[in-house]
């Protein structure tokens, strides 16, 4: 696989395009490869693919933060983040097949060592220790950038801990680069090893649009399935990539034909750059709504959700006047299945813009 991190290298680009982004990539990182390369359609300079990939000048706009949902106040140790109370957070690689334009951790790339650090040892001690996570997610980065070996050390002793029923691994590499999954028949057995009949491995996958579902990208989707993983996708609802509710569709069907259900919708988070990605959260939701109703109850499992410091709050309707919130997951247990009535703001981003909020309610 050959990958580029120079902007100028990229020859379907013009010489002052090469030059305007130049300074773009100099804030922040930029890495793709050339199988996801030849997804794009370079004549459409709105190609929902490239947007993906490609920077553009409205990165440069100050809109957002480093770190809107405050993920550094969940860090335990470095590279662990212990949020929900079942959960743990193993950010294991600080780097990934490709970076999307609209990360939400492009902190990790501009300041090293957030991420790629775990010391897995401690990390296991934890989550030894407490023994109410049953849950651990390695993310970063794409743990998939790991060798193999590598990974497998860290599954390996994570399984030892009779207290972890689950280990997810969130990955966008069926997308960026299925040769990864395909070429390495010792990732496929690892996988076999350790997604035992009881405790699963599961596969948190990142497809965005239709057209990252090749060929090559469902194969690499059924060798893990072959293997024994439970397959799962997230995407965020992107401004120009999977906005439309014909796209957004099609993707959830995919999904479901393939048996990987689809599992949140993201609103974009309000990242420093990615001004250009976001969708208004009550359009975003219309989308979502309008888009699952052309699909079977198989793809209408998603839910569409805001990472927000706070927790996973779910939209859950609208009316004339009034938004309806539910926190999904919660950072604080007494916010569990909380349920929210806010005024609607057209405007809103976030959850942080939803001012007036009329009335809020526990499970007693």
């Amino acid at each position: 696989m050959k990958y580029i991190t120079d902007i100028g290298k990229i020859k379907w680009l013009s010489e002052k395009e090469k030059t305007n982004l130049k300074k773009v990539t100099d804030r922040y990182e930029f890495k793709v490869n050339d199988y996801y390369l030849s997804l794009i359609e370079w004549k459409n300079k709105k190609d929902p693919i490239r947007r993906i990939v490609i920077p553009e000048d409205l990165e440069m706009d100050k809109w957002g933060s480093y770190d809107p949902s405050k993920e550094k106040s969940n860090l335990v140790m470095p590279g662990m983040q212990h949020k929900y109370r079942s959960t743990a957070l193993l950010l294991v690689s600080g780097t990934c097949g490709s970076i999307c334009r609209f990360c939400f951790r492009k902190r990790i790339f501009i300041k090293k060592g957030e991420a790629g650090c775990v010391n897995i040892d401690k990390a296991a001690a934890y989550i030894k220790k407490h023994k109410e996570i049953t849950n651990v997610l390695l993310t970063g980065g794409d743990p998939l950038m790991l060798p193999t070996k590598k990974l497998s050390e860290i599954i390996g002793k994570l399984r030892k801990i009779k207290t972890v029923q689950i280990i997810r691994i969130g990955t966008k590499m069926p997308a960026y680069n299925p040769d990864r999954i395909l070429k390495d028949p010792s990732f496929a057995a690892m996988v076999r090893k350790y997604s035992e009949d009881e405790r699963k491995i599961y596969f948190m996958v990142h497809f965005n649009h239709p057209r990252e579902l090749t060929p090559k990208a469902i194969k690499a989707v059924n060798v893990l399935i072959r293997a024994g993983a439970i397959m799962a996708n997230q995407t965020p609802l992107l401004r120009g990539i999977n906005d439309n509710v014909q796209t957004m569709a099609q993707l959830l069907r995919k999904l479901s034909f393939m048996g990987v259900p689809p599992y949140y919708v993201f609103q974009c988070r309000p990242t420093l750059a990615n001004k250009d990605f976001a969708v208004p959260v009550e359009k975003g939701y219309r989308i979502f709504e309008k888009a699952k109703s052309y699909c079977s109850g198989l793809a209408k499992r998603a839910k569409f959700v805001m990472s927000h410091a706070s927790g996973k709050i779910e939209v859950v309707g609208l009316t004339e006047d009034r938004i309806f919130f539910k926190y999904h997951r919660a950072k604080k247990e007494i916010d569990s299945s909380k349920f929210i009535i806010a005024k609607r703001n057209p405007k809103a981003y976030w959850f942080d813009d939803y001012k007036e909020l009329i009335r809020e309610s526990r499970l007693e």
